[in-house]
């Protein structure tokens, strides 16, 4: 069997965030501050990776204390029955050029539920301390009844206060172990 690339995190050059939309009208966002990446390919070119991904629920954060008191609280991800949200890879394909689609099984509060995301792969680049990184931006939608976070409240002019889709971005770099 061929020797396999181990991949590590990059976490000061990393970030998994998130948009909702409030009221029905604007979107707000957040993060997943505490987060980690473990990634092994079959070369370069991420051919037959492993790809798991885990997060810390506790972790996160829309920068408003309250809001984020009642994100981990049982209406949202209960963060202490559930301390964390993984995803782990079934496949990773390329759509053409640096585009690929991956996919895999995503788990909230014990929910597991595929999902497919949208990569750009944007290759790889040797940073002045010779160590071989590779970038990706991952984008895609799901809906957070999916998994459980139901909780809304109606408004009075109609509609709700949180919407259904949430939009999740990642910005992702890896050094090559």
């Amino acid at each position: 069997m061929a020797q396999r690339t181990k991949w590590a995190l990059d976490p000061s050059h990393s970030e998994v965030g998130f948009k909702v939309k409030h009221m029905m009208f604007t979107n707000v966002s957040g993060m997943v501050k505490n987060f980690t990446v473990e990634a092994e390919s079959g070369d370069d070119n991420f051919s037959d990776p492993v790809i798991k991904f885990s997060g810390e629920a506790a972790s996160i954060s829309t920068n408003n204390a309250d809001r984020d008191k009642h994100l981990h609280s049982g209406d949202f991800f209960d963060v202490a029955a559930y301390p964390s949200m993984n995803f782990v890879a079934t496949s990773f394909k390329k759509i053409d050029g640096e585009n690929y689609q991956l996919t895999g099984d995503l788990t909230i509060k014990d929910v597991t539920k595929p999902v497919t995301l949208a990569v750009e792969f944007g290759g790889l680049q040797k940073d002045p301390w010779g160590n071989i990184k590779a970038g990706f931006s991952i984008n895609g939608k799901i809906n957070r009844k999916d998994w459980g976070l139901t909780w809304n409240a109606a408004l009075e002019a109609g509609g709700v206060l949180v919407g259904d889709d949430v939009k999740i971005h990642a910005e992702i770099q890896l050094v090559k172990q």
